[in-house]
């Protein structure tokens, strides 16, 4: 059972996400927070799978919960999903940056949004496909010129093309087909390559190909 938590400052968007959630035999929502500083106690109090997050709420908002849960050890297991109405490049980037492991605009279709909730709880990462879109196109053009990401030189030849695969946004399955290793192969290459470039999770390491400059899409190297 995926154990998930509600963080919203509007009662009728929790209400509308418990019935949703709760209607799922493999999900159950152990908790609500209508404040970003709630939602960082509620989480650290029950420790759920996934916290699905707000951004804009009274006093502490849903990116600083997200950073102050992502920095705690006892939170080492959940995995925050952001979901707002506001699909602003500048949010984006800074959910990643504090750890979220997915972003989603509540404009989302519920199974896409119950997707999300299952891919963050397994590990993966989620983002919607225009956030995503623009996210990378964004990173593209502030490394144009960035020096060497840390660690990029660590990578064998091997972690290195799952990387990039990663990058393009290929499931562990896809790259397993295109390289020939089974997804657990593929995982283990995976969890390496985002210990050496400093991912905590595959939205991060989506980020790092890009400002490594492994996946360059729309200019030329």
């Amino acid at each position: 059972m995926i154990r998930v938590l509600l963080a919203d400052d509007q009662q009728l968007i929790r209400a509308g996400l418990r019935a949703l959630v709760d209607a799922e035999p493999d999900l159950t929502v152990v908790g609500e927070a209508a404040t970003g500083l709630e939602a960082v106690v509620r989480t650290l109090d029950l420790l759920p799978d996934v916290v699905l997050m707000d951004i804009r709420m009274p006093g502490l908002d849903g990116l600083e919960a997200t950073r102050r849960i992502v920095a705690d050890p006892r939170a080492a297991g959940v995995h925050v999903v952001v979901v707002t109405t506001f699909e602003l490049d500048e949010y984006v980037g800074e959910a990643i940056r504090n750890g979220a492991s997915g972003f989603l605009v509540k404009d989302t279709e519920p199974a896409e949004l119950l997707r999300a909730v299952r891919v963050a709880a397994a590990g993966e990462a989620l983002l919607s496909p225009t956030v995503t879109r623009r996210l990378l196109e964004r990173v593209a053009r502030a490394t144009r010129d960035a020096p060497p990401l840390p660690g990029l030189g660590d990578l064998t030849a091997r972690e290195r093309e799952v990387v990039v695969l990663v990058g393009e946004g290929l499931s562990n399955e896809e790259i397993g087909e295109r390289l020939f290793l089974s997804p657990l192969t593929v995982k283990t290459h995976v969890l390496r390559a985002s210990a050496k470039l400093g991912a905590r999770d595959r939205a991060q390491l989506v980020v790092a190909a890009y400002e490594s400059g492994l996946v360059r899409p729309g200019w030329v190297d």
